[in-house]
């Protein structure tokens, strides 16, 4: 199956969400745009342009937006929020837990500029805590899609579900290696199927982890490798299914180890099927400025470091 995975193009993940907006709105009409400031980074161009009656620019006041957000579900509207991940989740946590998560409200907060591959602007705006954050709030859907098409396909998917969602998303860009109608919100995605250890990720570090599946096949290493767009609800049956078969792990991600996609697998296989499990993320540290992946290198979520946590959670079974 590693050879079937083919790189089709490279683009950012954020340009997948403004185009998958702008085609969920052609196909609802209650779905409306939030942004505080920052409809470029955002890609939101084209539905400004398509549906300007249904865009809102609130300013630098991200509280506010989220407060805009949950009085407009109640008239029936859909509202995707759109900022960076900081200022999706640090900046207006109070918000969203009390007037969106509490009450069950159909707001998409829709975050770009995630993890350490933001770059340049620094630890201040390269969130590492957000999955964790999101994860923990009772009713909240969170997804991290892995490239263009999955982040397109997710941004579509989200409009027919109901209840809050965090949709995480990225600035560089990324190799398109995944099919839009592969997506399905809360079913873990294989894309190989092996025999010897499991490899757990999303976001950017799917792509790390098809490049570290490949160096360990040739090694002669059999890799059952799933991408976990959907951090929650978690598919728990994939995860059982594929460590009971290989009785080890690694997973990847572009977060912080404490909170994030790492242990929502180990918790699962705490309860269910205890095995070796080797984590890939950032070390409860922030990030600095720097180029995505020298930065990525640096702080040990490049391909060679999941091909190195395979080896050791071999080395333990």
């Amino acid at each position: 199956m590693l050879s079937k995975i083919e790189v089709t193009g490279k683009k950012d993940t954020r340009s997948g969400f403004g185009d998958g907006i702008v085609e969920a709105a052609r196909n609802n009409e209650n779905i409306v745009a939030l942004t505080a400031d920052l409809a470029g980074s955002l890609k939101l161009g084209a539905f400004m342009k398509e549906f300007p009656e249904r865009y809102f620019q609130v300013g630098i006041a991200e509280a506010n937006m989220m407060g805009i957000a949950a009085g407009m579900t109640i008239g029936g509207k859909i509202p995707y929020t759109t900022t960076f991940a900081n200022f999706s989740t640090g900046r207006v946590y109070d918000q969203i837990r009390q007037s969106i998560a509490y009450s069950g409200k159909n707001v998409k907060i829709c975050a770009s500029h995630a993890g350490l591959t933001l770059g340049e602007d620094g630890a201040t705006h390269q969130i590492l805590e957000d999955i964790g954050m999101m994860k923990m709030l009772p009713g909240m859907t969170v997804i991290v899609p892995a490239d263009y098409n999955q982040t397109k396909a997710a941004t579509k998917a989200i409009a027919n579900y109901e209840g809050p969602v965090y949709l995480r998303f990225g600035r560089p860009v990324w190799p398109i290696f995944t099919k839009e109608e592969d997506f399905v919100l809360g079913k873990a995605q294989k894309l190989n199927d092996g025999k010897d250890v499991s490899i757990f990720a999303c976001g950017h570090l799917v792509w790390k982890a098809v490049e570290a599946a490949r160096i360990l096949e040739e090694k002669g290493i059999s890799v059952d490798l799933i991408n976990i767009h959907t951090i929650k609800p978690l598919d728990e049956s994939a995860i059982i299914a594929s460590i009971s078969k290989t009785k080890c792990a690694v997973t990847a991600e572009e977060h912080n180890i404490l909170g994030g996609l790492g242990d929502s697998i180990a918790h699962v296989a705490t309860k269910n099927f205890p095995v070796p499990i080797e984590f890939v993320g950032t070390n409860d540290t922030f990030g600095e400025s720097g180029k995505p992946e020298e930065l990525l290198q640096k702080y040990g979520l490049d391909t060679p470091d999941i091909v190195a946590a395979t080896e050791r959670a071999l080395s333990r079974k």
